[in-house]
């Protein structure tokens, strides 16, 4: 996972601001479990005392490196689909681009331990995909049928719910596990069926014809 900048934590202090750094590097390497106040004191040579005058406990800092995530999904992306000079195909390739640098390394590992020892943090991660996802998939539809590149009696609205659990079923660890896909590589393939879908040509028509009344 890339490095979250730290224009992300505006508000914090430098030492704050070292501390979440360093958490977001072990936590996405390594897993909850693994992420203990004494190795980040050892790490950032301080004292265990000084972490807690800036956060309450790992869960405190977890949470900010979780919200800090969700931000800045949410403002690259709509970096990306303000951008009147992309054209609808490079907006969904910005989107495989920002979520899979954003996620390079948010393996199963790290997904489960959350799921298991830190549910609410967890959470946390699907509240995000809960307000993120709809919002850029439904503008990202809306861009299309805007270009001609998406069919117009396409739902906005219900493509984008249909991509909040398709997301929400690829990205659970027990998935990542079984396909053995990196995020952005399921992304990519997950767009690469919703657009090209499953039938040729002629497969297409014999299927209209079974539909058409």
């Amino acid at each position: 996972m890339a490095d979250l900048p730290d224009t992300l934590f505006p508000d914090e202090a430098p030492v704050a601001r070292r501390i979440l750094r360093a958490a977001h590097q072990h936590l996405f390497r390594y897993g909850y479990n693994a992420l203990t106040m004494d190795d980040l004191a050892h790490e950032l040579g301080i004292s265990k005392k000084t972490l807690y005058v800036h956060f309450a406990g790992k869960d405190a800092i977890i949470e900010k490196i979780i919200a800090a995530i969700g931000r800045s999904l949410r403002v690259r992306m709509d970096a990306v689909l303000a951008d009147p000079q992309l054209t609808f195909s490079r907006k969904l390739a910005g989107f495989v681009e920002v979520a899979g640098s954003i996620f390079a390394t948010a393996g199963p590992t790290m997904l489960r331990d959350l799921q298991r020892f830190a549910p609410h943090l967890y959470q946390r991660i699907e509240e995000i995909r809960q307000v993120n996802i709809p919002y850029i998939f439904g503008r990202l539809i809306r861009a299309g049928i805007a270009e001609g590149r998406v069919r117009p009696d396409v739902d906005p609205d219900f493509a984008a719910e249909f991509w909040l659990h398709a997301i929400r079923g690829l990205v659970h660890p027990d998935t990542l596990d079984r396909t053995q896909l990196s995020l952005r590589q399921s992304l990519e393939k997950a767009l690469h069926l919703f657009l090209l879908g499953l039938l040729t040509p002629v497969g297409r028509k014999n299927h209209e014809k079974i539909l058409t009344p």
